[in-house]
C-alpha cells in the first residue's frame, strides 16, 4: 500500500481531530454520554464512550453524516489551558474527566489543564489538532467498528463502549485500507480455526486459553515432529519442565521483578508461594547447573516444546496470536565467548532453513537494542561494558549474516539484546514472530559455570532463541498467510475424491485406495450430491487438491485435477499426478 505524502504530524493531527468530531456526533445523539479517552492509534483513531443508551454498528454511518456535516462548517480547534479548579467545574459532568484531573494533579502536581474546544464541544486534551476542519479530508475516513474497552484498561472499571475509525490523508488509500480489511477479515486465523474445526475457546475454561481440535492438533503435530527432527540435526538435547514453579526461582531470575504483571497470581502450596511458568529459561538453567560441565561439552543446546502462561490482559487476547497458554519452541544455548558469533550465526542459518520450507519471504531481522535510561527495565545490568559487548555482538553477527535489519531502542530484554524477526500480518500490522536473544547477565544470577582449559570456573554465555516463537502463533501465522489452505504436507486432509454420478463410484474407490496405499491423507466423498456441492463443500474445507472422476477419467485412468484456490488443472493420468504429489510433500512446497 503506497501512502499519500503528508507529514505523519498532520496525520497525527487529522486523526486525533476526527476522535473530537466523533465526540460531538455521539452527544448529539446521546447528550447525556459520558466521555473517556480518544487517542490516535496506528491508522486512526477512536473513542471510549459511556452511553445512557446502547450503540449499535448500524449507527456508524449516522455518526459518519454527523462528524462530515460539523466539518463542513469549517470550526476550528481553539487550546486554552486553564485552572484545575475551573477544570473541575467545566467537566462536571464528564466523571471520567473529572478522574483524569485529579490524577494529573496527584501524580505530576499540575496546576493548569490543557483543553481544545471545537465550536460547543470541549475535551480535555493535551492536542495536537488541525487550526479548522478544513484541513481534513472529508472522505478520507470511516468508523469501522464497536467494541468494549473497560475504562483505563482495568478489568475492575466500568465497561465502556469503543467506537473505532480509520483516516487517510485521501479516498484512494481509504479505500485500500479498507480493502486490505476485507482480505485480512477473509483469512483471519479465529474466523478459520471455527470454520474448519482447528481449535476453539470455551468461556467455561477460560479466555485466552485454546483448546486444540483434532484437525489443528494434527497440523500442530507436524510443527512439532518437523522442529524436533531439525533440532536433533543441529545437536539440540530436548528436556522437560514442569509448568509451576517456587517463587524463588522467579526471583533470582529477575521476572518476578520486571515481569509479575504479566504472571499469574501465586498459588499457596503448604504456606509457599508457586508460579505458574511465564518462561522456561529459568527452568533450564536449573538443568545446566545440576552437574558440573566441562568446556568441551560446550555448546550445550537445551530445547523444549515448554507450555507457559502468561496474564494478558482481556482487551488484548487475539485467538491464538495473543493467548494466556501456549507452547513455545524454545531452547537456551550454553557457550563460551569464543562461541558465541558462531552459535548466532547457526541460530540464524536455521531461522533461514524453516522459513524457506514453510514459504515465508516477508520477513526481517529486528536489532532489538537497551534505551539505559530506563533504569527500571535495565537497571539491574549495572555494567554499561556488559550492554555495549553483547549488543555489538549481536550487531556484527547480523552484518556476518549479510541482511539488512533496522534498530530498535528500547526493545531489549532486561537480560540483554535481541535479534527480532519481523513480519507484517494480514492486517499490515508488524508482528514479532521469533526471536533470539543474548545473555551475559543469567549465569552470573544463578551462578552458572563450566570448567575452562584451565580448570578454572568461567560463566558461560546463554543464547535464548525460539525459531518458531510459539507453536500458537505460527500455527495461526500460517492460517492466515494461506487464507486456511495448508501447503499440502502439513493439511490434515490433502485431496477428496469426488465422483460425479453413482456409475463413477467403482473407480473413485480405486483412486482412494491408490491415494491412501501411498500415505495420502484422502477423503471419499461418494454421496448422491451434485458435483458442484462436492466442490464447494472441498473448497470451504480448504482442501488442498479435489480429484473430480467422470466418464473421460474412468476411461483414461486419470483426475481431474482442482487446486482450492487456483482453480482446474485439467485431467492428468493417476501415476502421474501420485508421482506429483508425493513429490510436493517431499520438498515442502
Amino acid at each position: 500500500m503506497i501512502y499519500h505524502i503528508m507529514d505523519n504530524d498532520q496525520l497525527t493531527k487529522i486523526r486525533h481531530s476526527l476522535a473530537h468530531l466523533l465526540a460531538m456526533a455521539v452527544l448529539e445523539i446521546d447528550p447525556g454520554a459520558k466521555l473517556g479517552i480518544g487517542p490516535v492509534i496506528e491508522n486512526g483513531f477512536y473513542y471510549d464512550i459511556l452511553s445512557t443508551k446502547p450503540l449499535s454498528n448500524g449507527q456508524l454511518p449516522q455518526l459518519e453524516n454527523k462528524m462530515r456535516s460539523f466539518m463542513k462548517r469549517n470550526p476550528a480547534f481553539i487550546h486554552e489551558n486553564v485552572s484545575v479548579e475551573d477544570g473541575r467545574k467545566l467537566f462536571a459532568s464528564q466523571p471520567f474527566k473529572i478522574e483524569l484531573i485529579n490524577d494529573l494533579v496527584s501524580e505530576k502536581g499540575v496546576k493548569e489543564v490543557s483543553t481544545y474546544k471545537t465550536g460547543a464541544f470541549l475535551d480535555l486534551c493535551q492536542g495536537p489538532h488541525v487550526k479548522t476542519t478544513n484541513e481534513i479530508p472529508l472522505e478520507g475516513f470511516k468508523l469501522t467498528k464497536l467494541a468494549g474497552a473497560y475504562w483505563r484498561g482495568s478489568e475492575k472499571n466500568q465497561m465502556l463502549t469503543r467506537i473505532y475509525g480509520v483516516a487517510f490523508a485521501t479516498k484512494k488509500e481509504l479505500d485500500a485500507y479498507l480493502k486490505m480489511m476485507e482480505e485480512a477479515e477473509r483469512r483471519d486465523h479465529r474466523k478459520l480455526g471455527k470454520d474448519l474445526d482447528l481449535f476453539m475457546i470455551s468461556d467455561e475454561v477460560g479466555k485466552g486459553l485454546p483448546l486444540w481440535l483434532p484437525n489443528g492438533m494434527f497440523v500442530r503435530r507436524k510443527l512439532e515432529d518437523y522442529m524436533y527432527q531439525k533440532e536433533m540435526t543441529k545437536g539440540y538435547k530436548h528436556v522437560l519442565t514442569p509448568v509451576l514453579a517456587h517463587e524463588n526461582l522467579y526471583k533470582t531470575s529477575g521476572h518476578l521483578a520486571h515481569y509479575k504483571d504479566d504472571m499469574y497470581s501465586p498459588l499457596d502450596i503448604e504456606g509457599e508461594k508457586y508460579y505458574l511458568k511465564p518462561m522456561n529459561c529459568p527452568h533450564h538453567h536449573m538443568i545446566f547447573r545440576h552437574d558440573m560441565v566441562s568446556y568441551r561439552e560446550l555448546p550445550l543446546r537445551l530445547a523444549e516444546f515448554g507450555n507457559v502462561h502468561r496474564f494478558e490482559r482481556s482487551g488484548v487476547l487475539t485467538g491464538l496470536i495473543r493467548a494466556r497458554g501456549f507452547t513455545q519452541n524454545d531452547s537456551h544455548i550454553y557457550c563460551t565467548k569464543a562461541q558465541l558469533k558462531n552459535e548466532l550465526l547457526s541460530v540464524l542459518k536455521l531461522f533461514k532453513e524453516v522459513y524457506k520450507d514453510f514459504q515465508i519471504k516477508d520477513f526481517w531481522y529486528r536489532l532489538s537494542l537497551p534505551d539505559l535510561s530506563n533504569e527500571a527495565k535495565y537497571g539491574d545490568i549495572e555494567d554499561k561494558r556488559m550492554w555495549d559487548e553483547s549488543s555489538k555482538i549481536a550487531e556484527d553477527t547480523l552484518k556476518a549474516f549479510k541482511v539488512k535489519y533496522v534498530k530498535q531502542e528500547g526493545e531489549a530484554s532486561f537480560y540483554g539484546p535481541k535479534i527480532d524477526i519481523q513480519a507484517r500480518n494480514v492486517m499490515g500490522k508488524e508482528d514479532t514472530i521469533a526471536t533470539v536473544q543474548l545473555d551475559f547477565y543469567s549465569s552470573k544470577k544463578f551462578d552458572l559455570f563450566y570448567i575452562n582449559e584451565k580448570g578454572e570456573k568461567e560463566h558461560p554465555v546463554i543464547i535464548h532463541r525460539a525459531i518458531m516463537g510459539s507453536f500458537d502463533r505460527f500455527f495461526a501465522f500460517l492460517v492466515e498467510k494461506h487464507a486456511g489452505i495448508f501447503p499440502l504436507w502439513l493439511a490434515p486432509v490433502q485431496m477428496r475424491v469426488l465422483p460425479i454420478a453413482k456409475t463413477h463410484k467403482k473407480y473413485a474407490k480405486e483412486v482412494f485406495k491408490t491415494l491412501t496405499a501411498a500415505g495420502i491423507r484422502a477423503e471419499l466423498i461418494d454421496s448422491n450430491d451434485t458435483i458442484g456441492k462436492k466442490i464447494r463443500g472441498g473448497e470451504l474445507r480448504k482442501i488442498p487438491y479435489l480429484l473430480i472422476i467422470g466418464d473421460k477419467e474412468v476411461k483414461s485412468k486419470s483426475v481431474a485435477v482442482r487446486k482450492t484456490g487456483k482453480g482446474d488443472r485439467g485431467a492428468v493420468k493417476l501415476k502421474q499426478f501420485l508421482a506429483q504429489a508425493l513429490k510436493e510433500i517431499e520438498k515442502k512446497k
